[in-house]
């Protein structure tokens, strides 16, 4: 038996449930059961706006939160948004899961969404005024002197000057077509010689960066201090240059965001084709959104919007710095005092034990890997052992999101080349990842792997990846489960589970799943996985309904979960019966959320909460008392690559897997979940009205943070059987 840490603090899982809230019979009974799954999602962007005004974190952690926040919103607007206006545009008035039609959607979206805006602008002034303090400047072109501005005017017919392209906006010179996340500003001109009136665009060049460090262009800066110039000050500063005998008499700054979405034909024949056409169109979708300068000019102002196209309520004024996303470029790495504490991920204690040999690690016992505390290296070289192994028969993989330099693709590549029989299902419909992954699936063709794009109907969003080995006389199988993207750069801040095995059951059924892939032949006779769209939402209610069954039938019942999303209404509907029949349901739900917790007669039993920190919550987990309370040897134990969201359950090939290794199931439930659910430090909990209040606090000497717990306890990593430690003393931390 593992003999785990304690986790300390565990207020949340000890403590009894709060006193349940009475509602009108429509909120228990009618659509008002679930929360707008739109609403949901703004609420988690405030949490992590809050982040960014938490006085307890780093400075330039903060900044970062707040640059999270605005490309959020962005994603949120291209992608949602510009759904719902469509369907209202075109009349649909079928209501969503809570009875809300698109256009009462998108009324109560903008709503929001103006107090988001305002308030990023506010934790933006405010971030930027510390900043000031710590030595780090945002400066204004007046704020340079005489010689800084010579060396900038160099930087800038070296580094600028060759791709900026100014625009005439007249009856011979059309107004230019401005992309998605397009930022440009728009002038107003004199010409020296006769007065006479230009307007111009000069489109911010997205090559490069928003923001010039001046120690890069002059000769060092002052000790301690590190200056940075808005790319758009700067051509401000050229105007001469690059309209010669002009003079500047007004300008302002606009961005554009256009509908992301792709439109595929199901029956294309060259799919591959097929999507380069559509990301060429999504490029040009219809406008959602227009940032323009607050203040502007009123007749540039006017021309901008008309010819644009843009509906003056999609005009949103700015009173600050549009773009914030960019922000991120101003996190720098030499200021290692305002950022968190450098962390590096663990290599597993039983890999080192075997010198390296993955396959012989993996043999020992199923193997559960935590990132980002244990290094995602580990997958990596899962495959990179497999390409250079001459056991090795055949690599199958799938691939949703990796990186552009990617190992693992690097090594399929390998593998192919020596010979193996790689098979890769690379999903082209992974949204604004659908480019990159053309470049991948034809460089796996090159070195002979078969490349597969699964279906035009589903996104194959499973995580999967088996190596099949010639040991003796026999073939052994060994597989790769995960419930995060095989994406070496994301897998330093998501929190992600790798299981590795050389179960049979799990062999086979991960050998159907690839066939099922790429031959479209539904697997049937599955041991220990389930799958979606047709197995996984059944299983799910059928385990929800045992466990009510248990509680009805006076045994201990209870369910832990954690996951990005919860939405899906027979999911919501199947937990409340559960709450009803007395079913404790603990959820820790990082993002959108569409279960009401709290409410007498319909979810009493039932708590949510939602951890916001220095990593991204992402792991999929789902645990079931089976008849004892939780953790127990008999709990049923999950990993899963999907939320419980109708577009997982329904319209994506997902996995569902059961842990049944004890070491493992120990290591998911009395460590991984529990300290999910004891967290405080970071943590907010979900209340009856749909309001989210955050941990107070405020008296704790030293706050349980799960992400700093893991950091500091090898004992949780690696051998899958070490002994316990004593959980260090926690102190408090810049978290």
């Amino acid at each position: 038996m593992l003999d785990t840490p304690q986790i300390p603090a565990a207020d949340f899982l000890k403590a009894p449930l709060p006193a349940p809230v009475t509602l009108d019979e429509a909120r228990v009974s009618g659509p008002a059961r679930f929360f707008n799954r739109e609403r949901s999602w703004l609420a988690f962007n405030w949490r992590v706006l809050e982040e960014a005004e938490n006085h307890r974190l780093p400075l330039l952690e903060r900044l970062r939160f707040l640059s999270i926040s605005a490309a959020n919103l962005d994603e949120f607007y291209t992608v949602r948004v510009a759904g719902l206006r469509e369907l209202a545009r075109a009349g649909n008035r079928t209501p969503a899961a809570d009875g809300r039609t698109p256009a009462e959607q998108l009324e109560m979206i903008d709503e929001d969404a103006g107090r988001l805006l305002d308030q990023q602008q506010v934790a933006w002034k405010a971030i930027r005024a510390q900043m000031e303090d710590e030595g780090l400047r945002v400066l204004r072109h007046d704020d340079l002197k005489v010689a800084e501005k010579r060396a900038l005017a160099d930087h800038f017919l070296r580094n600028v000057f060759p791709i900026v392209s100014p625009l005439a906006i007249d009856p011979a010179h059309p107004f230019p077509f401005i992309p998605n996340e397009g930022f440009a500003l728009a002038i107003e001109l004199e010409r020296k010689s006769d007065c006479r009136r230009l307007r111009a665009l000069l489109p911010i060049p997205a090559q490069i960066d928003r923001f010039i460090r001046l120690d890069t262009v002059l000769d060092g800066e002052p000790e301690g201090v590190i200056r940075f110039l808005p790319l758009e000050e700067l051509l401000l500063m050229q105007i001469e240059r690059l309209f010669p005998g002009y003079v500047l008499k007004g300008h302002c700054a606009f961005r554009v965001l256009r509908d992301s979405d792709l439109e595929v034909e199901e029956e294309a024949e060259d799919l591959v084709r097929e999507f380069e056409t559509a990301l060429k169109r999504r490029r040009r979708g219809e406008i959602i959104r227009m940032k323009i300068t607050a203040g502007a000019p009123s007749g540039l102002r006017r021309e901008i919007v008309e010819e644009i196209g843009v509906e003056e309520h999609e005009v949103i004024e700015v009173e600050g710095l549009i773009g914030l996303a960019a922000l991120k470029e101003l996190v720098v790495s030499d200021r290692k005092d305002l950022l968190w504490p450098s962390f590096t991920p663990r290599v597993p204690e039983r890999v080192q034990d075997h010198d390296g040999d993955l396959f012989a690690a993996i043999r020992q016992k199923d193997m559960l890997l935590h990132h980002p505390y244990e290094t995602f290296d580990m997958v990596n070289r899962f495959l990179q052992q497999a390409a250079l192994d001459p056991n090795v028969l055949a690599i199958k993989q799938t691939l949703y999101r990796t990186s552009r330099d990617s190992p693992i693709v690097a090594a399929l590549c390998e593998a192919a080349e020596a010979g193996k029989q790689v098979t890769a299902l690379v999903e082209l419909k992974a949204r604004f990842d659908e480019a990159a992954n053309i470049r991948q699936s034809r460089r796996l063709e090159r070195a002979g792997a078969h490349v597969v794009y699964g279906f035009t109907n589903y996104k194959t969003h499973a995580k999967i990846s088996t190596v099949v080995r010639r040991e003796g006389d026999r073939l052994v199988t060994y597989t790769h489960f995960g419930t995060g993207n095989y994406h070496p750069i994301t897998a330093r801040i998501y929190t992600d589970l790798s299981l590795f095995t050389v179960s049979e059951k799990l062999g086979r059924d991960a050998t159907k799943v690839f066939n099922y892939i790429s031959g479209y032949a539904p697997p049937e006779g599955l041991e220990a996985l389930s799958i979606s769209p047709s197995q996984m939402k059944d299983h799910l209610l059928a385990s929800i309904a045992a466990e009510a069954d248990h509680a009805r039938a006076g045994r201990p019942a209870q369910i832990w979960a954690k996951m990005n999303s919860l939405i899906e209404p027979d999911i919501i509907d199947a937990l409340y019966d559960a709450s009803r029949a007395g079913v404790r349901i603990d959820l820790v739900i990082r993002g959108i959320c569409g279960i009401r917790p709290g409410v007498v007669g319909l979810s009493e039993n039932i708590r949510v909460k939602s951890v916001v920190g220095r990593f991204l919550e992402h792991s999929r987990i789902v645990c079931f008392g089976n008849g004892s309370g939780l953790p127990s040897k008999k709990a049923r134990v999950y990993i899963s690559s999907a939320d419980w969201m109708g577009r997982n359950l329904n319209r994506r090939v997902e996995t569902l897997v059961e842990c049944i290794n004890p070491t493992v199931k120990a290591q998911i439930v009395s460590q991984i979940m529990a300290a999910n659910l004891a967290d405080v430090a970071q943590s907010w909990v979900l209340g009856p009205e749909g309001e989210w209040t955050r941990a107070d606090v405020t008296d704790i000497e030293n706050p349980f943070n799960c992400h700093r717990f893991f950091m500091e306890n090898p004992s949780l990593s690696g051998r899958g059987s070490a002994g316990a430690r004593d959980v260090p003393e926690l102190t408090h931390s810049a978290e």
